[in-house]
Parts: structure tokens; sequence; C-alpha cells
């Protein structure tokens, strides 16, 4: 009886992990453009300067940028990860 609930638990978890589905397309455009809200709002606001990163000197506006970029490419890849587990499901359905 235990091991059922875990079961069943451990069943609900992942599947919250994989329904994302059509919520995942719906969230991506607005998290698009907040991204690019915020990026212009960091280029606008950061004054212009340089600090040493890996000894070399960088803008240090393009520093906060590229953190955001790391997050649009990890939307990205995530979309693209759903787009193809949501196609191998339905071929499975298929089947």
């Amino acid at each position: 009886m235990v091991g059922d609930s875990y079961r069943d638990a451990q069943k609900r978890r992942i599947e919250g992990l994989h329904g994302t589905g059509k919520s995942l397309e719906q969230k991506f455009w607005p998290a698009m453009g907040l991204y690019t809200i915020l990026a212009a709002v960091i280029w606008f606001t950061l004054g212009e300067g340089t600090v040493f990163a890996f000894g070399r000197p960088v803008e240090i506006r393009l520093i906060p940028l590229f953190v955001i970029g790391t997050f649009v490419l990890r939307a990205l890849v995530a979309r693209e990860a759903d787009k193809i587990r949501r196609r191998s499901e339905d071929e499975a359905g298929k089947l």
C-alpha cells in the first residue's frame, strides 16, 4: 500500500514535468518579449564602463545581457525539446 502511494506520487510528478505542452507554448512569446524589454532596460540604464573578465576589458553592460541571453537560449532549447517530446508521444500513440 505504501509503495502504491509512492508510485502514484512519482507518476503525478513525472506527468507534471511532461504535461507542459500548450502552456509552455503559450508562455514562450510573452517570455521572449519580457527578455527583450529587460535587455533594453539594461542597455539604456547601465553606464558605459569596462571591467576585466578573463584578463580582457569587457563593456559592463554586456555581462547582464550575456546572462539574459543564456535564459533565452534555455527557453529555446526547452521549447524545442517539448516539441520533440510531444511529436514522439503522438507517434507512439498512433501505433
